[in-house]
């Protein structure tokens, strides 16, 4: 090691999905197959270009008010950011400052420790049942934060409102995060919440339901005093994170809710017609909430099956890890993508019972 090393921070970096280049059918990273709201593509034929020699709002004041509007809730009340990768950096490192450990589970989005470790923040991972569920007695104890999506990743289950409050209760003196890149394809938003727990922060994204991971849109909604929290933050060290076209777009893509809602119903319907489709061959999962499926095969090794899907083009994503091992994560594509899928599926399935 050189000298200079020992004063470099390291960290084990979170490992994205591939993205490959040519054309494959693609159910790897959670992505929306359907493209985002027509007033996003009429921004973008429209953007007065001019306004890119100008810095952007640091407020975000058009895209924050656009939130606001659609949830009910004030100005105030909503944090946007690069992504919700970005928004939950910033709530680590605005709201995760104890000596106690941080509590999120086992098996969940890998970047929580990623974050805890850059940050130099002490965690535990309370595991999650024979069920792939989180035990809520396991965040009863002392602590210095909670956070876990809901649905969870890669597990695709979700709990429901009063799930998520028992948790609260045990917890008021610490910062509760519920991360819910996954919600709109499930059920009830803990937003519900947010009026009867000061500690609640809620996490949402654009990149799944409103089909716009390209544009990198995030947000956190929770009272004012947290927010204001996160915006101090923010502003210590960027103040111009949300760039100009972000922010129109973003704001065209909230204003459609029936071309959103048509959308989720597409996946919502093939992830159910899918789920029957995986289980004649012979496939189990968690009852997903998700706009993807976490499967196995009692008779066929997950990185056998994922290599052969990637030699015909077809990408999934295998995670690896000591207790899932034998599963895959299927993103829900279009209804074309799936039966590309299923057909591969059915013939591979067949090939191991000969």
């Amino acid at each position: 090691m050189k000298a200079f090393e020992k004063n470099i921070r390291k960290v084990e970096p979170y490992v994205p999905g591939e993205q490959p280049q040519n054309k494959v059918i693609k159910l790897n990273t959670n992505e929306n197959p359907y493209p985002p709201a027509p007033g996003v593509k009429e921004a973008l034929l429209h953007m007065d270009t001019d306004r890119m020699r100008l810095y952007p709002d640091p407020a975000a004041g058009t895209l924050v008010h656009s939130l606001a509007e659609y949830y009910g809730v004030g100005d105030d009340q909503v944090f946007v950011g690069v992504g919700s990768d970005d928004v939950l950096a910033m709530c680590f490192l605005t709201f995760f400052h104890s000596d106690k450990p941080i509590l999120f589970p086992d098996i969940t989005y890998s970047f929580y420790k990623v974050w805890a470790e850059l940050y130099r923040i002490p965690y535990e991972c309370p595991a999650l049942d024979d069920k792939l569920r989180i035990v809520q007695e396991d965040y009863y104890k002392e602590n210095g934060g909670v956070i876990f999506p809901n649905p969870n990743a890669p597990t695709s289950i979700y709990e429901e409102l009063d799930f998520i409050e028992d948790i609260l209760e045990h917890n008021r003196d610490v910062i509760v995060i519920v991360d819910e890149a996954y919600i709109d394809f499930a059920g009830k938003s803990a937003i519900e919440l947010i009026d009867r727990y000061e500690n609640l922060v809620v996490v949402q994204t654009f990149s799944k339901a409103r089909s716009m991971a390209g544009m990198r849109i995030g947000y956190a909604i929770s009272n004012p005093l947290l927010i204001k929290y996160l915006n101090d933050v923010k502003y210590s060290f960027n103040s111009y994170t949300m760039n100009q076209t972000s922010l129109v777009c973003g704001v065209e893509a909230v204003k459609d809710r029936d071309y959103f809602e048509e959308q989720v119903k597409k996946i919502v319907d093939t992830r159910e017609w899918a789920k029957e489709e995986l289980r004649a061959l012979g496939f189990t999962f968690p009852d997903s909430k998700s706009n993807f499926l976490f499967v196995t095969h009692p008779q066929i090794a997950a990185k056998k099956l994922f290599e052969a899907l990637k030699s015909a083009n077809i990408y999934v994503r295998f995670l690896g890890g000591s207790r899932i091992q034998n599963y895959l994560r299927i993103t829900v594509g279009t209804r074309e993508e799936m039966e590309a899928l299923f057909s591969f599926l059915r013939e591979y399935v067949k090939s191991k019972g000969e």
